[in-house]
């Protein structure tokens, strides 16, 4: 594959670096990602990752825009609202960067239709903002041997790990069970900063590109939390025994997905 001047200009400043190199930026436009919520942390990761030159974005997502989102849901215009959010994602990534195929999933994802959607993608993005959605995504990663990050937002703070299969802890190694339903408050209970989705969401993108491009350290065995009125990043070293987990273990109990039955939060897990 030999790069056009366009491409040659638009990616320069990945091209000169070292750990990337045209080599790099080759493996990027190659890779196929799929982003699962077009909210809060699905803006900001779909957005890099189209700059990036991710060849194949996936994005999936039931709902339409509403005004509310656009607090926090940059990817989304005032222009939007009404529109599903697949489609305004979608516009938006290719309008920034013609080198991308965006893939849409108008769906919710569920048991029956997750393993499906994520057979044909290198890594997965965690943007969900329910607990149900979070330990489907776990286990069918963990299922089908895809890695992926997870992230979780509300109010000030924010948290992400990443799972890359053999290499450390899964979401359920943490997280055992779902909370009890209305145990924790929702975003529009309790409320979220809206950059605060820009900041995790970012580092989720990056975790992403790291994993395609083979470098640095990614959240393998860590869990990240960021406390923004303190403005403090605590990287927490999870468990390591993931032996007598229900999903990753060896001998896992849950072998079929599950659906759960949760209200939304952006700020799972946290």
């Amino acid at each position: 594959m030999a790069f056009t001047n366009e491409q040659i200009e638009r990616y320069s400043r990945h091209i000169i670096l070292k750990e990337v190199g045209a080599k790099g930026q080759k493996k990027l436009l190659n890779a196929k990602v799929l982003v699962i919520g077009a909210g809060g942390l699905g803006a900001p990761v779909a957005m890099y990752l189209a700059a990036a030159g991710i060849g194949t974005i996936g994005i999936a997502d039931a709902d339409e825009v509403d005004l509310s989102n656009l607090q926090r849901q940059i990817i989304h215009q005032t222009k939007d609202v009404g529109k599903p959010k697949v489609q305004s994602a979608k516009e938006t990534m290719e309008a920034m960067n013609p080198d991308v195929k965006v893939i849409t999933y108008h769906e919710f994802i569920t048991s029956e239709n997750i393993l499906d959607i994520i057979k044909d993608y290198d890594f997965i993005i965690d943007g969900t903002d329910n607990f149900p959605a979070k330990f489907l995504i776990n286990d069918a990663c963990v299922m089908a041997k895809k890695p992926f990050s997870h992230a979780g937002i509300i109010r000030f703070q924010g948290q992400l790990m990443t799972y890359v299969p053999g290499q450390g802890p899964c979401y359920r190694c943490v997280f055992k069970e779902p909370p009890p339903k209305d145990a924790v408050p929702t975003c529009k209970q309790a409320g979220v900063i809206g950059a605060m989705g820009g900041v995790i969401g970012s580092l989720q993108a990056m975790e992403a590109v790291k994993y395609i491009l083979g470098v640095g350290d990614l959240l393998t065995g860590y869990l990240l939390t960021y406390d923004a009125l303190k403005m403090q990043f605590r990287k927490v070293k999870l468990p390591s025994d993931t032996h007598s987990c229900a999903v990753c273990g060896d001998n896992p109990t849950i072998t079929e997905l599950i659906d759960y039955e949760q209200a939304e939060c952006d700020g799972v897990g946290l």
